[in-house]
């Protein structure tokens, strides 16, 4: 059989992301399963190592959109992308805080999430790159619901066909009966037992403390977590640089690295290129047809 085509775009060109896109690329490994192509700014183009600037930020963006582009009509099976700098979009004028809403901008996806896959824990996120002051407002009973349904539906192209799934509390020990706050008891506990109305295999909220090593011990497949570094934090722990983005909700395959464009190091020759490979081997093989995947 044919292998697939990856997109791999190259992230802001003045971090890292050049440098482990081509490492990734040129791995025995991820050749053995995939045709890599790279999409990234023109061969001339010049931008200094560390540097932030708007013109690399806007370069990291228009090698997402071909790259989302060629997805689309299938020119691609899959793109996984090295790492984009949140300042530096913003700088060119873009309104996307990431991959994540860019990509769902893109595609047209009405619900797209940020799940961190990773061998000893698998983390999707009901809210992402927004001010923690902000998330109690954000987590409503629809949003929880709608992550919910979309982890459980999507879990099955990993191999995982009956998900079994934990929701992380927002405050101290879940609210403690709202001792310690009133969202997990209005909000996430009501979303939950609407979920398991509708068949998902879910419980919770568990306190945010204990949930995570009860999943990385077999309990569950997979926890929704309310925020960013309540999610990240623990996937980081147990797996940094193995661990895999993937947006859920996209018509198209997308994954991505664990890490940002660690400017500091940028231009050196001394980036690891570990979660971009793997970033690269979970793409080829979500982008056979299910029947032919081996499990990740």
């Amino acid at each position: 059989m044919s292998k697939p085509v990856i997109a791999i775009t190259a992230g802001d060109p003045a971090g890292i992301g050049p440098e482990i896109a081509r490492k990734a690329a040129d791995d025995p490994e991820v050749r053995a399963v995939c045709d890599p192509v790279i999409y990234g700014p023109p061969p001339d183009a010049h931008f200094e190592p560390g540097v932030l600037s708007a013109e690399a930020g806007r370069a990291a963006y228009d090698a997402i959109c071909a790259a989302v582009r060629d997805a689309l009509i299938g020119r691609v099976e899959g793109i996984s992308t090295a790492p984009v700098n949140k300042l530096g979009f913003s700088r060119a004028g873009l309104p996307w805080k990431g991959h994540t809403d860019l990509l769902a901008a893109l595609t047209h996806s009405p619900l797209a999430a940020m799940m961190f896959w990773s061998k000893p824990l698998k983390v999707v996120l009901a809210t992402v790159h927004v001010p923690l002051a902000d998330v109690p407002r954000l987590l409503t009973r629809e949003l929880v619901g709608d992550t919910i349904d979309l982890t459980a539906r999507e879990l099955p192209r990993f191999g995982i066909d009956r998900p079994r799934l934990a929701l992380a509390g927002l405050n101290p020990h879940a609210g403690e009966e709202g001792l310690l706050g009133r969202e997990d008891q209005e909000v996430l506990r009501p979303a939950v037992e609407a979920a398991r109305a509708r068949g998902v295999a879910i419980d919770g909220p568990f306190p945010g403390d204990t949930i995570f090593a009860r999943a990385a011990r077999g309990e569950f497949d997979a926890v929704i977590a309310c925020y960013h570094d309540q999610g990240l934090i623990p996937v980081k722990l147990l797996a940094f640089g193995h661990a895999v983005n993937v947006t859920l909700g996209l018509p198209i395959v997308r994954t991505s690295v664990d890490h940002g464009t660690a400017f500091d190091i940028a231009g050196k020759g001394v980036a690891d290129p570990s979660s971009m490979i793997e970033a690269v081997l979970l793409a080829a093989r979500l982008s056979k047809p299910q029947g032919q995947r081996s499990a990740p």
